[in-house]
């Protein structure tokens, strides 16, 4: 493998490890599951930043009466860009390691010859 590949597959790693133990910890805190939370489904099932923007977007008009009007204002402002970084950086890691997957699979898969 080489440096960039392991470095690219550590990153991953410890990115993933640092959201199930952020899961985890939400639900000891909470007592509820992040991963069965209806939002999570919809969220599931969006293909792009704009997707997910309008899955949120409508959260926040559902929640409007129980957030005062500068907070929505601000959740509003922040949604946009913080969606595009997250999703960004999602599919960069998940690419990584599929791309990471791959080759360690073809690498160890075996070769039958006739």
């Amino acid at each position: 493998m080489s440096r960039a590949t392991d470095v690219t597959l550590t990153a991953s790693s410890h990115f993933q490890r640092n959201f199930n133990d952020a899961l985890k910890a939400y639900k000891k805190l909470t007592k509820n599951d992040l991963l069965t939370h209806p939002l999570a489904a919809q969220l599931e099932t969006c293909d792009s930043p704009s997707a997910i923007r309008l899955v949120l977007q409508e959260q926040i008009l559902l929640n409007r009466s129980s957030i005062s009007d500068e907070i929505n204002e601000r959740l509003t402002m922040w949604l946009g860009p913080t969606v595009n970084v997250l999703y960004t950086l999602s599919n960069t890691l998940g690419q990584s390691v599929s791309l990471v997957w791959f080759r360690t699979w073809d690498r160890l898969r075996p070769t039958h010859s006739s």
